[in-house]
């Protein structure tokens, strides 16, 4: 016994046989992290650009740079016809107020539009950030405006909902002083970075613990200049969130669909083959901006089945779909932005398998036709079509049959009969009535190859 316990004490001394592996500061050691499970398997998140660019509501969020950046005359005329004289951005945070902002609906909205995840802007470009940071004095939501923690209040409610929290965090800051210098200089200093950007992100992970940092704002700067590697590294070693959290690829001003964690490439990114790598899609109802408008029509908006292609067709190609909404000035996201999440859930409610934990096939769509799309989950394939076909036969050029092949189709009752195509593949005869909804349909099919 004695001796057994010695040689216990010896290899507490010791330590593990086999030291935890630890990721270097540099691309080389992150980009090999593995991608944690949950992302792949998650398919659909929601965006949501909130913030000081709420208040004008016009254009875009990108407001105070088109107006006092670039001195563009539409916003100019704006401002002079809705505010007083003199007005500075500044002057727009105590009306961002959150009035009717309840994050347990904005979770439930969320959770019935199938949302697995959903990333919440922390802090845009103008660097007013939606949490008490300390080094954003005076120019946060707790001591203007909303006077709450929106990123806290907003991770609760998706955390009792089951739902995976994301933050967007924006690297730079347009009209930050410490920025400017640091711009002026070629980045040779780093004041901004060690006195705002990494506190923030530092405060961010160990106050929220998210799932996913979503960086943007990267692209003036190089990696020597924001310290995005020791980042990573620690984050993927000793943060509270090493094992599960997920980033993107906008740390640097050349990391876009080459390091990080999963890719964004660009905003609304749609590859025409497979990609090697994991990669995300993110996409805005409102086709012109990402913040709300109140000036947006109906036109301007995507509707149901666009919505839905794109998701089908970025969950072909192996993508997650990211579905951007902006709420207002005082946290209510318009019915129109609800209805069309809601029409997205209900879609998913039916359609979910063919979507949620697949893969991609060894074929990604028909040649013949961008109008039928394939999933896979183990043996079984998806084929996802966007169109009814007016003779209620869907001919499926791509899987080879089998005396045991079956097709269902999701959300209808009893198999579909089918018959081998004189080419190759099957023809798939429809039942006479498309089911509801009417924004593609899902057929399973088993004993395929």
């Amino acid at each position: 016994m004695a001796a057994a316990l010695a040689l216990l004490s010896v290899a507490a001394a010791l330590g593990p046989a086999v030291p935890a592996l630890r990721y270097r500061p540099d691309w080389a050691s992150l980009d090999a992290r593995p991608l944690p499970a949950w992302f792949d398997r998650a398919k659909v998140g929601v965006f949501v650009h909130w913030g000081v660019f709420s208040v004008p509501a016009w254009g875009s969020e990108w407001f105070w740079w088109h107006w006092r950046g670039e001195h563009r005359a539409a916003y100019e005329s704006f401002v002079r016809s809705r505010f007083p004289p003199g007005t500075t951005y500044a002057d727009f945070a105590p009306l961002f107020t959150a009035r009717d902002f309840q994050p347990r609906d904005w979770a439930r909205l969320f959770q019935r539009a199938g949302a697995r995840y959903v990333v919440l802007t922390t802090k845009h470009h103008e660097g007013f950030t939606n949490w008490g940071s300390s080094v954003s004095w005076n120019w946060n939501s707790l001591d203007t405006g909303p006077q709450r923690d929106l990123v806290g209040e907003l991770g609760q409610a998706l955390r009792e909902s089951n739902i995976r929290y994301g933050l967007y965090h924006s690297l730079l800051e347009w009209f930050n002083p410490l920025y400017l210098a640091d711009k002026e200089s070629g980045f040779k200093t780093q004041n901004f970075v060690l006195k705002k950007t990494m506190p923030e992100l530092y405060d961010l992970v160990l106050k929220y613990k998210p799932d996913l940092i979503w960086s943007d704002g990267d692209w003036d700067a190089p990696e020597s200049y924001w310290n995005s590697t020791s980042f990573l590294a620690w984050l993927y070693n000793d943060s509270p969130v090493k094992d599960t959290v997920v980033v993107n690829d906008r740390w640097c001003s050349n990391c876009s669909c080459r390091h990080g964690g999963y890719y964004n490439c660009a905003d609304k990114y749609k590859p025409g083959t497979l990609p090697a790598h994991k990669w995300e899609m993110c996409s805005s109802i409102d086709k012109l901006s990402w913040g709300y408008r109140s000036n947006m029509n109906i036109a301007e908006l995507m509707d149901e089945a666009s919505i839905i292609e794109e998701l089908v067709q970025t969950v072909s190609f192996g993508g997650n779909y990211l579905l951007n909404v902006g709420p207002t000035k005082e946290g209510v996201i318009v019915p129109i932005f609800q209805e069309r999440l809601l029409a997205l859930g209900k879609w998913l409610d039916t359609n979910g398998e063919a979507i949620y934990e697949t893969k991609p096939w060894r074929v990604q769509m028909e040649n013949s036709t961008d109008m039928v799309w394939y999933t896979s989950k183990g043996p079984v394939v998806y084929a996802i079509f966007l169109l009814w076909p007016q003779d209620n036969v869907v001919e499926l050029s791509s899987p080879a049959p089998s005396p045991d092949t079956q097709v269902t189709m999701l959300g209808f009752a009893g198999t579909l009969k089918w018959q081998k195509s004189p080419g190759e593949g099957l023809l798939v005869t429809l039942p006479c009535m498309p089911p509801s909804p009417q924004s593609g349909w899902a057929l399973k099919l088993e004993g395929v190859k």
